[in-house]
């Protein structure tokens, strides 16, 4: 096989992965087009309970730490700030709208190990659980700097007359 041959087989073949990567990105795009981001300020009167630095990394099916939405706003792993505030979450990713998730919304919120091409030590990752709307629910997944996973979790669930239940460390996507 000459050195030309070799070089155009590569070619194809890098061309045939990158095609398939864009057919299989626009399914789940077509798949995900019913879910929306909440974009939107924090509500006047909300109390700024603490923030966080960090890394969003993937918003995924509940329970399913490994099957990313494709949701625009929150289809790409971004740098992002992380708003306790005492009316829901704050979310702003670089680059795009700020993201709030009130507390009704908002279901539990727990330490993982374990999300879509993201894998660190034990319980390092932040998992906030709660619904794009009554019949979809999600997990965010948010990898803090500066202050450890369980910090943050102690914070959000300081959100007053929330209802974020306390689980063991046993929870989807703690196993890695």
């Amino acid at each position: 096989m000459t050195r030309e041959l070799a070089m155009l087989i590569m070619v194809l073949i890098a061309t045939l992965l990158i095609t398939a990567g864009v057919f299989a990105w626009r399914r789940r795009t077509k798949r995900d087009s019913g879910l929306t981001a909440p974009v939107g300020e924090i509500p006047a009167g909300a109390t700024v309970l603490a923030e966080f630095s960090g890394l969003y990394v993937a918003t995924t099916r509940r329970g399913e730490p490994l099957e990313r939405l494709a949701i625009r706003g929150l289809g790409f792993r971004s740098r992002a700030d992380l708003i306790v505030t005492t009316h829901g979450i704050a979310l702003d990713l670089t680059g795009k709208p700020r993201l709030f998730i009130p507390t009704g919304h908002l279901d539990d919120v727990a330490q993982a190990t374990v999300a879509i091409d993201r894998v660190v030590e034990r319980d390092g990752l932040v998992r906030v659980s709660w619904r794009v709307d009554e019949d979809s629910p999600v997990d965010s997944y948010f990898r803090a700097q500066g202050a450890s996973a369980r910090a943050v979790v102690d914070a959000l669930r300081t959100i007053p007359h929330n209802l974020l239940p306390v689980h063991p460390q046993t929870t989807p996507g703690s196993n890695a």
